[in-house]
């Protein structure tokens, strides 16, 4: 059985994100997506083909820090689910979705960013997670392009070659190598609401000691 349609019901947003750009193929800061397409040999092809598309988001004024959890989780999983029907049309393995957070920091995406990456691994799809300022070096250590924006992307996996993004979850690696979208109800057997997808997420297995620096939920969630 394969994904046709968004799986329903998906969290019920907070109410502590606001559309600033409705879903897009143009990028923000055009520049440093241009420059990452170095070190990514499917984004160029992605945006020839008008596959990357690009969602912006900002911050409501003095809202909560876990309600800006919440709705970038469940803005994030409704991206999955748009991914998982584009994947399987003409070029799906170019597809990508990616959620921007205006005023957002590292520690507004590290937990959804963390529990995305386990919900998404079995069904073939790779979360990464990007912030404004961060800045980092590809296997092969050369630098990076460093982000203007705080992100998350949503993307196909590419077998051969994702699993070794995952060297510090090798539970995660295997399951991406092994993955299949089953047309599994991506919340099944969990709560939606965040703050219990949250704690859930907080009894997975942290990274083991990387070989390079990691990006892991910033702190346990608090009691």
């Amino acid at each position: 059985m394969t994904s046709t349609a968004p799986m329903e019901p998906l969290p019920l947003p907070a109410g502590a994100l606001r559309v600033i750009r409705q879903r897009t193929t143009t990028a923000p800061h055009a520049a440093y997506v241009q420059a990452t397409t170095v070190h990514c040999p499917y984004l160029a092809p992605s945006i020839r083909h008008g596959l990357t598309h690009w969602t912006v988001y900002g911050m409501r004024p003095l809202a909560d820090p876990t309600d800006v959890e919440a709705d970038v989780f469940a803005t994030a999983l409704a991206a999955a689910e748009r991914v998982r029907i584009d994947a399987k049309g003409p070029r799906g393995h170019l597809v990508c979705e990616n959620i921007v957070v205006v005023g957002a920091a590292r520690a507004h995406l590290d937990w959804p960013h963390w529990a995305l990456k386990h919900l998404l691994a079995p069904v073939g799809l790779m979360v990464g997670k990007f912030w404004e300022g961060e800045q980092d070096t590809d296997r092969n250590g050369h630098d990076l392009p460093v982000p203007p924006i705080t992100f998350l992307s949503v993307r196909p996996a590419v077998r051969p070659r994702d699993p070794h993004f995952l060297d510090t979850t090798p539970t995660l690696a295997d399951t991406i190598r092994e993955a299949d979208d089953d047309g599994r109800d991506l919340l099944a057997g969990l709560s939606h609401h965040w703050t219990e997808i949250r704690a859930w997420a907080s009894n997975l297995p942290f990274p083991q000691q990387p070989a390079r620096p990691p990006k892991p939920p910033a702190a346990a969630p608090s009691s």
